[in-house]
């Protein structure tokens, strides 16, 4: 869902089309490491090379937490990309900080949990992109091991599918996102960055990206 105020939301969608972050490719379609093909590919990491953009992501992510009133002693970024913005975020509201590996360490202590997680903490966890949000959610098993409260999953875009609802039902914990792909297809119409036919195609895609690909020989 989008949250914050909806002209945050715009703004993210805009500044992600302006910097490249998000890139849009109906006819030349771009394949999933599942084989899916989709004619949207999102980079997030892209937004680290921008100051501004940093800091309206951060501040966006601020004004979520404030909305929903999510009170947070810790802030924790998924590995890798949503730990430079989770670092950002925390500095803002001088918080504790740590990531979370996708697996423990295969050396030293073994760890899966990097910084400062104490028990008993109560954390909002920041991520770049949720797609089926199986990754997203996947960090939060080691965190409630470690005796870490999740309060909430921000994260700055999603692709608004179904996978991901129900990953984030399933797990018991409210995903808020700054922007989102239904609103990114509106600025790009706003801006006449594609032609209809493109802009009905990406449509397309979004009611049902599994059908989408199949109808071009995708997954």
């Amino acid at each position: 869902m989008i949250d914050a105020t909806h002209s945050i939301g715009v703004k993210i969608a805009s500044e992600l089309l302006r910097i490249g972050a998000v890139s849009l490719a109906p006819s030349k379609p771009f394949t999933w490491a599942s084989g899916r093909l989709s004619p949207v590919y999102c980079d997030n990491r892209l937004s680290l090379g921008y100051p501004a953009v940093r800091e309206l992501i951060a501040k966006g992510f601020e004004a979520v937490m404030a909305s929903h009133k999510i009170d947070c002693d810790l802030v924790v970024g998924t590995a890798t990309a949503g730990i430079p913005h989770a670092a950002w975020l925390a500095g803002n509201l001088n918080l504790p900080m740590a990531y979370v590996r996708s697996a423990p360490k295969g050396h030293g202590k073994g760890n899966q949990i990097e910084g400062l997680a104490k028990p008993g903490s109560k954390a909002v966890v920041v991520e770049d992109l949720v797609s089926t949000g199986m990754s997203s959610t996947a960090v939060l098993e080691p965190l409630n091991n470690a005796g870490v409260e999740v309060q909430a999953v921000l994260a700055i875009f999603t692709y608004g599918m179904k996978a991901a609802t129900d990953a984030f039902e399933k797990a018991g914990v409210d995903l808020y996102t700054l922007s989102d792909f239904p609103t990114l297809l509106k600025e790009a119409g706003r801006q006449q960055l594609l032609a209809e036919k493109d802009l009905i195609s990406l449509s397309a895609w979004y009611q049902d990206p599994e059908k989408w690909s199949t109808q071009r020989g995708g997954a």
